[in-house]
């Protein structure tokens, strides 16, 4: 295994990030600058923690691709913040639109998250209690690894393969990445479709290809962005994306979810019915 290069522990304030892509404002004046991202003794960029530097990415708990959440009501991030698209901006298909509105009326209570089922994709992103990214050079794989909900891991191939013809549908489906600078570009398909993109209900079919791009600007920061083309539900690709914070001591703890879970009033319903 490769070692990090030595780098410095530190938390940075959780930002919104833009639909292209853009950085939000700079630290407030006088602010010491975050400390660069670590790398690999090869010089490749780590989005791992190490032994001196423990740790793993939180997300916002309420991460929507479409605006910011706050109490489960739709706000806008202040000027200093990029917004990400506007819900009319969506190239939703009627049913797919409707859909998503259904589910956000009825606050989520037909989430397969809540009931211990795995969230692939961007809902991964912001799962609760942190995920851990470990790159596995030896085996060419990244693992994505999320601590809340589903004690489970997604697995990215960066060996140059190709997507299997006769791969099965499943909850992560099959992942390709390929290193493009300091940012791992993800191409998924082979998703089953039963999961949620997003925490607050964002349709797909199982016909989604999604494209991610996941890097580390500064020690303290993981940036995630994605693109849906997804013809079964919308009319044209779309995307958004979210900072993560480095989240220092976080570690995975023994988690089960069916033992653990403590979000039951969205298993029933808002009345409980």
């Amino acid at each position: 295994m490769r070692r990090l290069a030595t780098g410095s522990i530190a938390l940075a304030l959780l930002v919104g990030l833009a639909v292209h892509g853009q950085q939000a404002g700079g630290p407030p004046p006088g602010a010491q600058p975050p400390p660069p991202a670590p790398r690999w003794a090869d010089g490749r960029i780590s989005f791992s923690g190490s032994p001196t530097d423990v740790g793993n990415w939180e997300g916002p708990a309420n991460a929507s691709i479409f605006f910011e959440m706050t109490n489960g009501k739709e706000v806008r991030p202040g000027p200093s913040l990029p917004t990400n698209l506007s819900l009319k901006d969506v190239p939703f298909q009627p049913w797919a639109k409707e859909l998503y509105l259904q589910r956000h009326a009825s606050l989520q209570a037909d989430d397969p998250h809540t009931r211990c089922k795995p969230s692939g994709g961007p809902r991964m992103f912001h799962t609760p209690y942190g995920i851990e990214i470990v790159d596995s050079p030896d085996t060419n794989e990244v693992f994505v690894l999320a601590v809340g909900a589903p004690h489970s891991w997604r697995v990215i191939h960066t060996d140059g393969r190709a997507h299997p013809q006769d791969f099965k549908p499943s909850w992560y489906g099959h992942s390709v990445g390929k290193w493009e600078g300091d940012t791992l570009v993800v191409e998924s398909t082979g998703y089953n479709a039963r999961a949620w993109l997003t925490r607050e209900g964002v349709p797909y079919t199982d016909k989604l290809k999604l494209t991610e791009r996941i890097s580390r600007p500064n020690h303290n920061q993981l940036r995630y962005e994605a693109v849906i083309d997804d013809p079964g539900a919308y009319t044209a690709k779309w995307g958004g994306g979210w900072n993560l914070r480095w989240s220092e001591g976080n570690e995975p703890f023994d988690y089960l979810c069916q033992e653990n879970n403590r979000d039951p009033a969205r298993m029933t319903g808002p009345k409980g019915e």
